[in-house]
């Protein structure tokens, strides 16, 4: 199972997340409680090991935009939510980045294709809200044999539970480690991690 924890600000939830075996982490470079700058982000780099996937995620940003941002905090990945077409996804990729597209439960049907990401993201109808959701409803959306993470009001408690419902290839989360809005809780992300690690391997 792969896992991702997304909106971290510190080096010690960095490095947290690192050692407790997450697959990748995520750095808020929009407008949120979970915001940092890209010179923050620069700095927290310095605390994820090589080859690391860390990836720099936006709203509603242009995709060129969102490149310059990322190409600024030295990121080598891009998430992108909001209303997208394919041509995002070309401009992520000749610029020479990798792409995470996050799209939402009620997005139009043509969303769920597969547009050349390197990665889809499936969230809440309303995402943000950091509230469970009919996971299993995921499994309609014909996406079995393609890499897609699982995210929307996911904790260390029924993150097992929700994948396997989901039938996710891996997860991302940000709320459900979180001991207030924006602060993120070390021992949560190491339970969180290690739940959703005790699925069977992703293949």
């Amino acid at each position: 199972m792969f896992v991702k924890v997304c909106g971290l600000s510190t080096p010690e939830s960095v490095r947290t997340a690192a050692e407790s075996g997450a697959d990748a982490v995520g750095f808020v470079l929009t407008r949120s409680p979970r915001e940092v700058t890209p010179a923050q982000a620069r700095e927290l780099l310095a605390h994820v090991p090589a080859g690391f996937p860390a990836v720099g995620v936006f709203r509603h940003e242009a995709a060129a935009d969102a490149v310059a941002v990322a190409r600024d905090a030295g990121l080598h990945w891009i998430q992108l939510h909001g209303d997208r077409a394919p041509a995002d996804v070309r401009t992520v990729h000749d610029a020479g980045l990798k792409l995470i597209r996050a799209v939402t439960m009620s997005a139009a049907p043509e969303s769920f294709a597969d547009w050349g990401e390197d990665l889809l993201l499936i969230d809440a109808a309303v995402p943000g809200s950091g509230e469970a959701w009919d996971y299993a409803s995921v499994r309609a959306k014909g996406l079995a044999g393609r890499n897609w993470l699982l995210a929307g009001g996911l904790d260390p408690a029924n993150v097992a539970g929700a994948a396997s419902q989901a039938g996710a290839w891996g997860v991302d989360v940000s709320s459900g480690v979180e001991s207030s809005r924006g602060v993120k809780d070390l021992a949560k992300i190491r339970d969180f991690v290690t739940a959703a690690k005790s699925l069977a391997p992703r293949p």
